[in-house]
């Protein structure tokens, strides 16, 4: 049975996974990559070093984020959102960083997954960002 996931579905959706992807686009071009987040309700927060995926959201900031939950081909979850990205300085990264660093610790760490703290913005590799969720759906298909 296909169908489309409630407001709240979307939510618990979000919230239960660290991967998603992003969809860009900037310089002629379209760009989707992944990237382990943390979900507050509002915002989709996550961290990257210096390369084309914040180049990309820095010339356009309206970007799509999307997520699934994949149990099996005849049973997963998926949500789409569109929203506006901004990078984060100060105090506003630091909560930011928490909030990451509590939802991956439980996870297996990888290089990239869950940062050492150092910011972009102090002159240092990582770059933490926000993208403000606005517009959202979501389907499922589950047996019937």
């Amino acid at each position: 049975m296909l169908g489309e996931l409630t407001p709240e579905e979307i939510d618990t959706v979000l919230r239960s996974e660290a991967i998603g992807r992003i969809g860009c686009y900037a310089f002629g071009r379209p760009y989707v990559v992944p990237i382990t987040y943390a979900f507050d309700g509002v915002a989709v927060y996550g961290h990257s070093r210096e390369g084309l995926k914040l180049r990309m959201m820095r010339s356009h900031p309206v970007v799509c984020f999307e997520v699934d939950c994949f149990e099996s081909v005849s049973s997963w979850r998926s949500v789409i959102a569109l929203g506006t990205f901004s990078e984060l300085e100060a105090s506003e990264a630091e909560i930011a960083m928490e909030l990451l660093r509590r939802r991956l610790a439980p996870l297996v760490p990888s290089a990239t997954s869950v940062p050492d703290g150092r910011l972009h913005s102090s002159g240092l590799p990582w770059s933490v960002f926000r993208i403000l969720l606005g517009e959202r759906t979501g389907r499922f298909e589950r047996p019937a």
